[in-house]
């Protein structure tokens, strides 16, 4: 059987002093549950892996059950196939506006229930900033920084943690090692 490559995104963690988690602890967590090239990007919860085609649903709550279990750290996990995380690149309607990838974030979203609780706000008008709805994200314009962007936290009131997003720079970088064309660790 062929590996294929997976994303695993973790909600909150090395945010603040809560859940801190290293993150050759969690390379070492990942390649322990059986799956194999794994690598970190940044410090903030983001890892590529290999493995036989898995469920992503079930690989999340794998990872999700074994952070308890083995770090004590309750956290919820997205997983994303390479080919789901291309289409969140390719989809990105915002790109023309965003001038700082820094400030462009993508909020990923499983299932049609998110998408449709998004599509009332991607309606609204948001002045400098603005909310876009892709297939598998919402993405956000937040020219003036996350944490003053009104879109951002319609967003995140809205999903609640059913969703964790990455800024426009980080998701490239995910891509990239998952594409071949970035080694980082």
């Amino acid at each position: 059987m062929n590996s294929k490559r997976y994303i695993a995104l973790l909600r909150g963690i090395n945010v603040g002093r809560a859940k801190r988690i290293a993150m050759a602890d969690l390379r070492q967590l990942v390649s322990e549950l059986g799956y194999t090239g794994v690598r970190s990007v940044l410090n903030s919860g983001n890892v590529v892996f290999d493995a036989d085609a898995t469920d992503p649903v079930q690989a999340a709550h794998t990872i999700e059950e074994a952070l308890v279990l083995r770090l004590g750290v309750a956290a919820r996990v997205f997983v994303l196939a390479h080919d789901e995380l291309a289409d969140i690149v390719a989809d990105n309607p915002l790109l023309p506006l965003a001038n700082d990838h820094a400030r462009l974030f993508a909020f990923i979203l499983h299932g049609e229930a998110p998408r449709q609780l998004v599509e009332s706000l991607c309606a609204k008008e948001w002045g400098r900033e603005a909310l876009a709805l892709g297939r598998r994200a919402a993405y956000v314009w937040c020219p003036e920084g996350v944490l003053d962007s009104a879109a951002a936290a319609a967003l995140g009131k809205q999903l609640g943690d059913g969703t964790t997003s990455r800024n426009w720079n980080t998701l490239l970088k995910l891509h990239g090692l998952c594409s071949g064309s970035a080694h980082l660790s």
